[in-house]
C-alpha cells in the first residue's frame, strides 16, 4: 500500500519547502518540491496549509519508573500514546535503577518486560550504572552489542551516585567501545549539605526547593564531567536536562578550549517556566524536580543558546506522579514529594507556539533539536528524525493556525495536572503517522497497543 502526502510544507533542518511525500512498506519512498506527473498511491492525505515534519524523538523519558516512594502514573503503553498525539513517533527511555549490586542485564530484561507489547510508538532504552566493577564494564559492552543500548546513564548524586574514580573507569571503557555516557550532573555534596540543613531548620517548603539544588551544583557536575571525560580520553559524554545558564557557560568553556566528543540537551521546563513557582506552596509541588526550575535569566540563556545553534537537543524528561496523591507526600516536606513531570505530549507544540511563533527559534531549528539531532544522538539517524528517501515514514502534520488553550482534560497521558494549564496555543498536531500508519487523526489516537517496535540502537553522534 502506498500513501501519499501532498500539498504540505515540508520542514527539514535545512529548510522548507513546499511539496510531497510517497510512503510504501513503512519507508519514506520519495520526496519531491513539484510531482513530474501523476503519482500512484491508495491513500491520499491533503496537507495543505500545514507543515509536514519528521516523527519527532524523545530521548528522554521516564516511563514506569519506580523511584521508592512511588511509581510514575504513566506506563509503556499511556506515555507512548501521549507521545503519539504530542507529535512523537520515538522514544530512548532511562531505565530506573535495578535492585543494590544487580547487573546491567537485570534492568534491560525488566524494561523489555514493561516496554514489549505496550509501547504504541517505537522506542529504545538506555542502560543504567549503579556500581562499577569489572563485570560490570564487561555487561555494559556486551549490552551495546547484543542489545543495541549504546548509551548509560550515570548520576553524579541520589543514592547510586558515582565517585570520580568509578566515572573515570566507566568512561575510559566507553571511549573504547564507542558508548556514550549520558550525565544528571549535580554535585552531591552541594545538594546534600543544604537538604539536610533545611530539614535541621524546618525549611520544608516548596521554596525551599531550588535553594537546595542550586545552579552552582549543576555548573560544578558539568565541569567535572566534561574534565573527566577528556581525561579519560574524550569519552563520548551528554548532559541531560540542563537547566541553568551557569552550567551553560563551563559547556562554553570546554568548547571553546576544543573539546569534543560531549553534548547536551534542555526540556521545555527549563524555557518557559521559572522558580517563582515555588512560592505557592501547592503548585510547586507540582514542578518539584531535579534539577528545580530556575530563574529567569537561565531561560533567557537557554533560549539564546538554542538560536545560536549551541545546544544538541530538546528532550523532556517525562516523568508523571498525580497531584492529586502522589506529589501530596511531599505537601508538609518537599524532599518527599517524588521527582519529576509530565511533558511527552506538550513538547513539540509548545517549542512550535512558544519557540517559532515567538521568534525564538526557527522551524528548521525546531526539527533540528525535536527530530534529527535526537535521533543522531541516540545513533538513530538516519532511520528517524528526517523525511527522506529510505528514513521510516514517520510523520507529523501540524496545523499552523489552529487556536487552543492547553489544559489536563486536552492531554492524553494519566497525569492529573499540566504545568502548562491554561497556557494559549498557536498550531496542533493534526496527524501522526508511524511507518506509514496513521496512530493519530484530527488530534485523537487511532493507533494500537504494540504498535511500537524495539530499536537496536547504533552508535551516538554528537553534533
Amino acid at each position: 500500500m502506498k500513501t501519499l502526502i501532498r500539498g504540505g510544507t515540508i520542514v527539514t533542518e535545512q529548510g522548507t519547502f513546499p511539496g510531497s511525500v510517497l510512503i510504501g512498506d513503512g519507508k519514506v519512498l520519495r520526496v519531491f518540491e513539484v510531482p513530474d506527473g501523476p503519482v500512484e498511491a491508495d491513500e491520499v492525505i491533503d496537507a495543505s496549509g500545514k507543515y509536514v515534519l519528521p516523527g519527532a524523538v524523545d530521548i528522554h523519558t521516564h516511563m514506569d519508573l519506580d523511584v521508592g516512594i512511588a511509581r510514575v502514573i504513566d506506563d509503556f503503553h499511556t506515555g507512548t500514546v501521549a507521545a503519539a498525539c504530542g507529535g512523537t513517533t520515538t522514544i530512548v527511555d532511562h531505565m530506573a535503577f535495578g535492585p543494590k549490586g544487580c547487573s546491567p542485564w537485570h534492568q534491560v530484561k525488566e524494561y523489555h518486560r514493561l516496554a514489549d507489547g505496550n509501547a504504541v510508538v517505537d522506542y529504545g532504552f538506555h542502560g543504567v550504572l549503579q556500581h562499577v566493577n569489572e563485570q560490570v564494564l564487561e555487561d555494559m559492552a556486551q549490552i551495546a552489542k547484543e542489545e543495541g543500548i549504546t548509551s548509560f546513564k550515570i548520576y553524579m548524586t541520589y543514592d547510586f551516585g558515582l565517585d570520580d574514580l568509578d566515572l573515570m573507569k566507566i568512561l575510559q571503557r566507553a571511549a573504547k567501545e564507542d558508548i556514550l555516557i549520558a550525565s544528571h550532573c549535580e554535585n552531591h555534596g552541594i545538594v546534600t549539605y543544604w537538604r539536610e540543613r533545611f530539614a535541621r531548620e524546618g525549611k520544608t517548603q516548596t521554596k525551599w526547593h531550588p535553594v537546595s539544588r542550586p545552579a552552582e551544583a549543576e555548573a560544578e557536575a558539568v565541569s567535572r564531567l566534561l574534565y573527566l571525560a577528556q581525561a579519560a580520553g574524550e569519552a563520548p559524554v551528554y548532559i541531560v536536562h540542563l537547566s541553568s545558564l551557569k552550567g551553560l557557560e563551563e559547556m562554553r568553556k570546554a568548547k571553546a578550549a576544543g573539546q569534543k566528543h560531549f553534548g547536551a540537551e534542555t526540556c521545555p521546563q527549563y524555557l518557559l517556566l521559572d522558580e517563582k513557582l515555588y512560592d505557592d506552596p501547592q503548585e510547586g509541588l507540582k514542578a518539584v524536580m531535579a534539577p528545580p526550575l530556575r530563574k529567569q535569566e537561565d531561560r533567557d540563556a537557554l533560549w539564546e543558546a538554542l538560536g545560536n545553534d549551541e545546544l544538541d537537543t530538546i528532550a523532556t524528561d517525562h516523568c508523571p506522579f498525580t497531584f492529586a496523591k502522589q506529589k501530596q507526600q511531599g505537601a508538609e516536606d518537599f524532599m518527599k514529594c517524588p521527582s519529576g513531570a509530565p511533558g511527552v505530549e506538550e513538547r513539540l507544540i509548545l517549542l512550535y507556539s512558544e519557540g517559532v511563533i515567538k521568534g525564538r527559534i526557527t522551524l528548521p531549528q525546531l526539527v533540528k533539536y525535536a527530530c534529527a539531532n535526537p535521533a543522531r544522538v541516540a545513533g538513530l539517524y538516519p532511520r528517524k528524525g528526517v523525511i527522506e528517501a529510505g528514513a521510516d515514514a514517520d510523520v507529523v502534520i501540524l496545523d499552523p493556525e489552529k487556536e487552543w488553550t492547553m489544559t489536563t482534560g486536552r492531554m492524553h497521558g494519566n497525569a492529573d495536572y499540566t504545568c502548562y494549564e491554561g497556557m494559549k496555543i498557536k498550531g496542533a498536531v493534526d496527524r501522526v503517522l508511524l511507518r506509514g500508519k496513521t496512530i493519530v487523526k484530527e488530534g485523537e489516537f487511532c493507533g494500537a497497543r504494540g504498535d511500537g517496535q524495539y530499536l537496536k540502537r547504533g552508535k551516538s553522534v554528537l553534533v
